[in-house]
């Protein structure tokens, strides 16, 4: 097919420039290199608990005030920081420290036992999600306490209308047991409900902690387009040198001339993307191979985007110096705008709707539920239509635009 041909012809013209293998390998592996340390790549993993931290002051001493700390070591949504004599409940709550503080008073323990009005002292900001979180954990675990207490009191009066106690030692050491074994029945119950998060595949996720899982699909993006100054600048040489009005001298269509050049500039990028998915995936520890009919539909899609990104370039620079220009703008507006560089997550719900009128930001999406989410083929439809739908624009105003001469 001559249009096969004529793609093979730019890729040799292409290959001749030395700035080639700069633009489409090494610095898009540099700088996703760069972006992923400066978000946290290869640093050492330190398992941190993410529950909200709830400062306790234990004036009291006794049992009760151990087993609600104990509640709250079992809860998923805080964590119990035990506060030295000089440490300030109010300040810590006040500047963000702790989500909340609670206090047990001297006679804490005897006053709950004997049903006796005596509370902790509870401080949170109520007007905040942390300080609702934090005074629910602790509500519950006061409430727990408190039908561990009663439960153990029933016990020990269902004994007493069977069998009398021989003395109060024995009325004690019943009534305690009868109290863990409530205690421990509230922290370990014999029936639990577990809720997940539905997943669009049975693949474990990535973690989230990999920055590169954000830079790699970025650069690659970034790096497609200014890798098209050189394929677009054959094009721009070709109408220079008159060699595009000579091919129509030839059995050649106009038709198959655009073709030919739309498939190298395909081939080109395609190998790229290639290249930086096995670094990534051999390096990076990114398993873009956990879901390989996804990745392939949204490197495709990337691919023809990019191609017909370049045909446009080539279609509207009449010098090397626009090629240049009429490239590296579109970088840098459309991978700024895209996400590439900072999480669109990271931006207001505003901010991430422009910037999804970038096509770089559905190739973000795209990778990145492969990626974080294992997204699979059917997840991956929405964002590779979407590359082909931006495909099918530039394509259209490439052929409009097209001129031999």
């Amino acid at each position: 097919m001559r249009a096969i041909d004529l793609a093979y012809n730019d890729l040799l013209q292409i290959l001749r420039d030395k700035q080639t293998a700069l633009f489409l390998v090494i610095m898009p592996v540099a700088f996703t290199l760069l972006f992923g340390f400066l978000f946290g790549g290869f640093s050492a993993r330190t398992e941190e608990d993410p529950r909200l931290p709830i400062g306790y002051l234990d004036q009291d001493g006794g049992a009760m005030a151990d087993q609600l700390i104990r509640f709250l070591e079992a809860s998923t949504a805080v964590r119990p920081v035990n506060l030295g004599e000089g440490d300030d409940p109010d300040e810590m709550v006040a500047q963000e420290d702790l989500a909340g503080a609670v206090i047990f008073p001297a006679g804490f323990s005897a006053a709950l036992k004997g049903e006796q009005p005596i509370s902790a002292t509870v401080i949170v900001e109520e007007g905040t999600p942390a300080g609702m979180t934090a005074l629910g954990e602790i509500r519950a675990g006061l409430n727990r306490l408190q039908s561990a207490v009663r439960a153990a009191q029933q016990a020990v009066l269902a004994y007493e209308n069977e069998l009398a106690f021989q003395d109060d030692s024995s009325r004690r050491r019943y009534y305690d047991e009868a109290f863990n074994k409530a205690v421990s029945a509230w922290v370990d119950p014999p029936l639990a409900v577990e809720t997940r998060m539905a997943r669009a595949s049975t693949q474990p996720a990535q973690e989230l902690d990999n920055a590169f899982a954000h830079s790699s699909p970025g650069m690659m993006a970034q790096f497609a387009i200014a890798g098209l100054i050189g394929a677009a600048g054959v094009i721009v040489q070709e109408r220079k040198q008159g060699a595009l009005s000579r091919l129509l001298t030839t059995s050649i269509s106009r038709g198959e001339i655009i073709l030919g050049h739309f498939l190298a500039m395909a081939a080109m990028v395609f190998t790229q993307f290639a290249l930086l998915i096995v670094f990534g995936q051999l390096f990076l520890r990114l398993d873009y191979f956990s879901q390989p009919w996804a990745t392939l539909a949204i490197t495709v899609a990337a691919v023809l985007f990019a191609a017909s990104l370049g045909l446009l370039l080539g279609t509207l620079a009449k010098t090397e110096d626009q090629v240049v220009i009429f490239t590296l703008v579109p970088m840098f507006v459309l991978s700024g705008l895209g996400g590439a560089w900072v999480p669109l997550e990271f931006t207001s719900r505003t901010v991430q709707t422009i910037g999804h009128f970038s096509p770089v930001a559905w190739i973000m999406d795209g990778y990145k539920n492969i990626l974080l989410r294992g997204a699979g083929l059917t997840e991956s439809l929405l964002p590779a239509g979407i590359l082909l739908g931006f495909t099918a624009l530039f394509v259209v105003l490439s052929v409009w635009r097209f001129k031999f001469e």
